[in-house]
């Protein structure tokens, strides 16, 4: 609030929430702490589960772990100085989140239990009703910030026969600490990133493994070395020693992204680092062609680690290449005929990524639908704001993934973009601010057309992009590009309607 006085609205009046905030993992928590910080204090965060964290809180499955260095993936205005190793363990980050609601004073703000199934636009009144799952009436909120994240919904893929499966089953977003692996047999769908911090684990437990591979990754080594205790002695006495540590971090995965997001002779390097460690660490010729890619360094998300090669190669492990056909009351059946036994099946196969539609019903102005706007692709204002759903702001939005550096700077850009959105319409009393659908469109067609360069859209098939091949996901470019153009709220990008405004005006034509 920057000391001054913010003037008493309607939605006080009214007890109408200042902003509510979808979602109880990192963006959320995010959003709002930087509220606290400039003043807001009348928000709640709705969250559908009974504690904090999000995909940390649910992605539980043995040897979960971030692939980016913890120094980097932490938010740069609630430092740590205590990770354990470079690259932390999912309990680690829970943690971490965990003390930050705490440092902050955020678990008054938080609605555990609330299942939020629907936002709707009030446009005469300026304000967005909420509706949650077994609550009768609404939660209304003058602003939203819909922090859900890509990666919270997660489903057993649509495998002919899976429901006829008599043995366990599990997925890794939903694991089940209570499933004994000794001396089961296991079968894994999945070589992604969950999958190759899995399989070395279940190595170990199971009295064998067999991984069903559809398409190979490049993997490229992951150091994680312990943290000196003198190191996180010298960033607490000295934060200013962590900020520096941290921008290295920032800057060196910033050089990947000339061998990552865009084919340049440095792709060619990335390439060769990934086939010098199948060749250290996998022996048998056959064994690397299986594990070998056939598409570009970046098109797919690089997987991190030194564990999954060797377990691959243990006398309990069996890399499958054959397609799968169906799954079988006993295990799993590949089209060449051969019925594979398993007592469980372990499905890492990711998260349902909102690439077309949304993650819950939104409706906007004149009766406009996003999930039907966004039926062919989704698209953003900056990723943050969509034209005819004003007061709305979201977190990791269309077209904001990083192939190369930290999730959370991309976030916090979006966190402190949208809360100098919020601050500007409640110092205003705003009842409405709406991106202009011009500056959307010409945003959107420069991005889409930057895209077309990347190694994303280079021809392999990736989570990244819809059936027909429309890119949603990823920002093609540079962190600090993206950063950069979050810096500033520029009103000239907005419609700006004050609360005693008519209501009169043009209709916006919804996107085709």
């Amino acid at each position: 609030m920057s000391g001054r006085k913010r003037k008493e609205s309607a939605s006080v009046r009214e007890n109408v929430l200042d902003v509510a905030v979808i979602g109880g993992g990192f963006a959320g928590i995010g959003a709002a702490i930087r509220l606290k910080q400039r003043g807001i204090d009348d928000f709640a965060i709705f969250e559908r589960g009974t504690a904090i964290g999000g995909t940390w809180r649910d992605n539980t499955y043995p040897g979960a772990a971030c692939d980016i260095p913890s120094r980097l993936y932490s938010y740069s205005f609630a430092p740590n100085p205590d990770w354990s190793h470079t690259y932390s363990g999912s309990n680690e980050i829970l943690g971490y989140i965990e003390s930050m609601a705490a440092e902050f004073g955020l678990h008054p703000h938080f609605r555990f239990g609330s299942d939020v199934t629907g936002i709707a636009f009030d446009e005469a009144a300026g304000i967005w009703d909420i509706t949650i799952e077994g609550r009768a009436g609404t939660v209304r909120a003058r602003t939203v910030v819909l922090a859900s994240g890509p990666l919270a919904n997660a489903s057993l893929p649509p495998i002919r026969g899976i429901d006829t499966y008599t043995g366990h089953k599990i997925h890794s977003a939903r694991w089940d600490h209570d499933y004994d692996f000794t001396g089961k047999r296991v079968a894994v769908v999945g070589t992604g990133a969950s999958a190759v911090q899995i399989i070395p684990e279940l190595v170990d437990r199971a009295a064998s493994v067999k991984v069903f591979q559809r398409t190979p990754g490049w993997v490229l080594p992951r150091v994680n070395r312990r943290t000196n205790p003198l190191t996180k002695q010298l960033y607490r006495r000295v934060p200013a020693a962590e900020s520096l540590a941290r921008r290295a971090w920032f800057y060196e995965h910033e050089s990947v992204a000339l061998g990552v997001v865009w084919n340049t002779p440095l792709t060619r390097v990335v390439e060769m680092v990934g086939k010098a460690q199948l060749h250290r660490q996998v022996k048998d010729p056959w064994l690397r062609r299986q594990l070998t890619p056939d598409f570009r360094a970046g098109c797919k998300r690089l997987l991190m680690t030194d564990d999954y090669y060797p377990a691959l190669q243990r006398d309990n492990c069996k890399l499958i290449t054959w397609p799968i056909a169906r799954i079988s009351e006993d295990g799993i059946r590949t089209a060449e005929g051969v019925e594979h036994r398993a007592d469980c099946i372990v499905f890492a196969t990711g998260f349902d990524v909102s690439k077309t539609g949304t993650p819950i019903p939104i409706a906007g102005r004149d009766g406009r639908v996003l999930a039907e706007e966004w039926a062919r692709g989704a698209y953003a204002y900056k990723s943050v704001a969509v034209s005819g759903y004003p007061n709305l702001f979201f977190t990791f939005g269309p077209n904001s993934g990083p192939g190369h550096n930290s999730a959370l700077v991309y976030m916090e850009a979006q966190i402190d973009y949208l809360v100098r959105a919020i601050e500007t319409i409640l110092d205003r009393d705003l009842r409405m601010l709406d991106v202009r659908r011009d500056r959307q469109d010409r945003y959107n067609a420069a991005i889409q057309r930057k895209l077309t360069a990347t190694t994303w859209n280079s021809g392999c098939r990736s989570w990244y992009l819809t059936e027909d091949g429309f890119n949603a996901t990823m920002y093609p470019g540079f962190a600090t590009q993206y950063v950069g153009q979050l810096r500033a709220l520029d009103l000239d990008d907005y419609h700006v309607v004050p609360s005693g405004a008519s209501t009169t005006r043009p209709r916006i034509a919804a996107v085709s």
